[in-house]
């Protein structure tokens, strides 16, 4: 219910149809391709934890979800990644050309902002707020940071290959967290809370991607990331389902465990066959 919501909302504050058409449709294809909607999520889980639930947080996790979305058109261009494939349909680039894939990402990405500043259920400052939060997710210390070091080849060290996680993973989960402690004005220690779960989650969340890419769970894996420095093959499989627990306890930690941003966690964990019971 509350996926289906987010998608509704997202292809509302998509550009009209007065946008030039092959660009438009770029935009709809690569924003409202099948996906978990996680980042939105968890943005709105976030903001229940303290406070009734409501949709107050909903344009803010859309706007993560833009910047997410662009982030992987540029992530599978060929200068980048590579990919012909994602979320089981051909890249926007392989779809659209690379002009248009470019010219998507960059429009994507100026709807989040304009998405933050047109919110009309939180005053001036708060959205200030938001969009300091969205910058510092997207910039150097965020998404084009962990892009840079991703593209390069990163130090087989466990705090190397982390920092890049956080980068390009984890600072997302960050700000959606950090949004809706703004929007609910959450206190520190609160906020600390849940930045720490996120942190954990983005590690997680990247180590889980490198098992379900591994032939461990009968797949190919991407050509795109062989060579690419990962836990599980640095550290092996036994090394690298520890250090996924220690993660996944470490996301769950300091929340309630009946509360709706801990279920929506073990959700995730469970979906991708990796609960903390079976990652032991």
């Amino acid at each position: 219910m509350l996926r289906a919501t987010i998608d509704d909302r997202l292809a509302e504050l998509l550009p009209g149809s007065h946008e030039p058409d092959s660009l438009g449709s770029a935009l709809r294809y690569s924003l409202l391709a099948p996906g978990k909607r996680i980042r939105p999520m968890l943005t709105i889980m976030a903001a229940w934890e303290v406070g009734p639930r409501d949709l107050s947080a909903l344009d803010a996790g859309c706007a993560l979800e833009m910047v997410h979305a662009a982030s992987l058109i540029l992530d599978d261009m060929p200068a980048m990644d590579d990919a012909p494939e994602r979320r089981g349909q051909a890249a926007t680039h392989v779809r659209f050309g690379e002009d248009v894939a470019m010219l998507s990402a960059i429009a994507l990405l100026n709807q989040a902002y304009a998405t933050i500043a047109g919110m009309e259920t939180v005053d001036a400052s708060t959205r200030c707020a938001l969009i300091t939060i969205l910058t510092r997710a997207v910039g150097l210390q965020g998404l084009a940071g962990g892009q840079y070091s991703d593209l390069r080849p990163v130090e087989r060290r466990e705090n190397a290959i982390a920092r890049t996680t956080h980068l390009k993973t984890g600072t997302l989960f960050v700000a959606a967290v950090e949004m809706a402690a703004v929007i609910r004005r959450m206190n520190d220690d609160m906020a600390s809370i849940l930045r720490g779960c996120a942190t954990e989650l983005g590690q997680a969340f990247q180590l889980i991607d490198d098992f379900v890419d591994s032939s461990t769970f009968s797949s190919p894996g991407r050509p795109e990331d062989h060579g690419k420095a990962t836990f599980l093959a640095i550290l092996g499989q036994e090394a690298a389902r520890r250090r996924l627990r220690g993660h996944m306890d470490g996301a769950l930690n300091g929340l309630h465990p009946a509360g709706p941003l801990a279920g929506f966690l073990r959700s995730i964990f469970e979906s991708a066959s990796l609960s903390p019971e079976a990652a032991c």
